[in-house]
């Protein structure tokens, strides 16, 4: 993990346990706590054209920051109760992604590959 990840990671799970929180982030509540702060992202896109959605007033970014901030908290919680080095994970993925989208037959196309 990054070094600012894991200072996140650490921050977090401090946060937690100063609390007594730790009884409440079982990963099943994580996760689902997870979907509802990205459905509250997505609903700040919902009736946005692709246009709009790249220009945010700056009252609109900033309510974005804070869902962002959010989804990622969440995640990295999620992660650190899992046991899941996130930068690795996204590290890995990217690799199987380069070798399932090589740039010859995907640049410029939004389709999806087939599942190996």
């Amino acid at each position: 993990m990054t070094d600012s990840l894991i200072e996140l990671r650490e921050r977090l799970r401090c946060f937690a346990e100063e609390r007594d929180w730790q009884q409440f982030h079982a990963p099943k509540n994580l996760a689902m706590a997870l979907g509802v702060e990205v459905a509250e992202l997505a609903e700040h896109f919902q009736w946005l054209s692709e246009q709009d959605s790249r220009r945010l007033p700056a009252a609109e970014l900033a309510a974005v920051r804070e869902e962002l901030a959010d989804v990622l908290l969440y995640l990295v919680r999620l992660a650190d109760e899992l046991g899941v080095d996130l930068a690795q994970a996204a590290r890995d993925k990217i690799g199987r992604n380069a070798v399932r989208y090589p740039v010859e037959t995907s640049r410029g196309s939004s389709r999806k590959a087939p599942e190996r």
